[in-house]
């Protein structure tokens, strides 16, 4: 599909406001070939990440560095870390003792070879002006490429936050443009694969080493639509957690996780809040580790069903969470004791209902919020009392743009919207039929915008006064060289939820 005018200056401008592109990722041969990437960027610092990729059966000492300058004239910090075979040889460095609110730039040193140059930044102390970020999920490897990645490393952006489904552990779909070329991961060895396969797409490392991420993972790290400790197939939960635990060490191997992410066995602490001055208060959410098995399952299976709210009145049931109680207090005391003027709720999935049944016939899927609808209406209600009307909720696994207005109740068109939620489409997994999707929109007047026919991302500019969300998709994800330009643009006021066409 050709540019059109207006599309080739956006790009061009955009373009050439980037404050930064990536320099090429390392040989395949490298200790670091699975490239360098920072995250949890606060006031005084941030974490730095790498893995040591060649085999060793030993500890490596992996020096590192962080300057105020590409050129590395001026070193802000240095230091020295073991990267242990215990743990995959993975580095996490919480750096501390930078200055707030600026770029920063680092690298690492070891088996005689220098890593890449990353880039990453502080956040501000108090007052922000402006904050732009983009947010992104959903990158089945084999389904297409990651031109997205390569775009979004060309942003002038502030930071990326990840929302789940880094990878795949198995293989489906159609009209596949690569290959895992293995079977679907269980063992620690396993997942570590998959990651490294992965982490070896070059536009995938050029976004983490242009931006600081924020991480949080949805069900395909660990197997598609696990809850807490039961499996889609119903496996012995021992065994299970076994699997759980291999997951989620591989996960924190590979991402730029702070070292109090660290898993213990099956068990991981991934939710946080992280502050971008007063302008902003994430609250990163985790819907699987604490998750409620999924009601009105398939016979002989676990995991997700889409079922007729006639007969599953299970789904109601005020016990059913999606968070956890624990979470979900934690929640509650975050959104109330905050004085960020915006709340950005970053969880997995779409939040708003999502009606699927034909004609007058309401029917829910099980995986998502729809499957806890009372655990949502906590959610919202909490929102609601609060009545600031600065809740921005993102999220994605669904593998489209989802742009909608968020009720506590969404049977009652005289329900006031009280937040505004954006869900992105996939980086790279296929989406729902175009018929799928209109029959959405038509049952779901909160709706306002559904787009499951290009893959993308998500950016979003704040300001103290608005919210832009700018849905940015590729012209063909199975070309390694697509463009890419705006689907659709959105804007929402500072203390009016929901959200209006730009």
């Amino acid at each position: 599909m050709a540019l059109s005018r207006r599309e080739f200056l956006a790009a061009s401008a955009a373009a050439a406001l980037s404050p930064y592109l990536p320099r090429a990722q390392a040989a395949a041969d490298s200790p670091f070939a699975l490239g360098v990437a920072s995250g949890y960027p606060h006031t005084r610092g941030c974490t730095l990440w790498t893995r040591i990729a060649t085999p060793s059966a030993a500890r490596v000492e992996v020096s590192w560095e962080i300057a105020r300058d590409e050129q590395f004239r001026d070193i802000a910090l240095r230091g020295a870390a073991d990267a242990l075979p215990a743990w995959g040889h993975s580095v996490h460095v919480d750096a501390d003792g930078l200055d707030p609110d600026r770029w920063y730039w680092y690298r690492f040193t070891a088996l005689g070879a220098r890593s890449a140059t990353g880039r990453t930044r502080t956040a501000p102390e108090h007052a922000a002006a402006t904050l732009k970020l983009a947010f992104a999920s959903c990158q089945q490897y084999e389904q297409g490429y990651y031109a997205a990645y390569r775009h979004m490393a060309r942003e002038p952006l502030d930071l990326v936050v990840h929302l789940g489904d880094y990878i795949y552990e198995s293989s489906w779909g159609r009209r596949h443009v690569r290959a895992h070329g293995a079977p679907e991961p269980v063992t620690l060895d396993e997942y570590r694969a998959r990651y490294a396969q992965y982490k070896s797409d070059p536009d995938l490392q050029a976004a983490h080493v242009a931006f600081p991420w924020i991480v949080t993972w949805d069900d395909h790290e660990v197997q598609n639509d696990y809850a807490n400790d039961r499996s889609q197939f119903l496996d012995d939960p021992q065994a299970f957690l076994a699997r759980r635990a291999a997951a989620y060490q591989a996960y924190y191997e590979h991402m730029p996780l702070p070292v109090w992410a660290r898993p213990r066995g099956p068990d991981m602490q991934l939710y946080t809040r992280a502050t971008y001055g007063d302008l902003a208060l994430f609250h990163v959410l985790d819907g699987r580790q604490y998750k409620s098995h999924q009601v009105c399952p398939r016979p002989g299976y676990g995991g997700s069903n889409t079922v007729a709210a006639s007969a599953c009145p299970e789904r109601t049931d005020e016990a059913l969470t999606f968070l956890g109680m624990q979470q979900e207090q934690w929640l509650k005391e975050g959104l109330g004791s905050s004085r960020a003027r915006w709340d950005i709720v970053a969880q997995q999935t779409l939040m708003a209902q999502a009606d699927r049944g034909p004609a007058i016939e309401q029917q829910f899927w099980t995986d998502g919020w729809d499957g806890y609808p009372r655990a949502r209406e906590r959610l919202l209600r909490e929102l609601a009392g609060l009545q600031r009307g600065n809740a921005i909720v993102i999220g994605g696994d669904v593998h489209m743009a989802v742009v909608a207005d968020l009720k506590v109740n969404f049977d009652d068109a005289r329900s006031p919207v009280i937040a505004t939620e954006y869900c992105g489409t996939s980086i790279s997994s296929q989406g729902p039929s175009r018929r799928f999707v209109d029959a959405l929109i038509a049952k779901n007047p909160h709706i306002k915008l559904a787009n499951a026919e290009r893959r993308g991302y998500t950016i979003l500019d704040l300001t103290p006064q608005r919210c832009i969300a700018t849905l940015r998709a590729l012209h063909d994800v199975r070309d390694p060289t697509s463009g890419i330009f705006n689907l659709a643009q959105f804007i929402t006021e500072h203390g009016k939820p929901g959200a209006q066409r730009a």
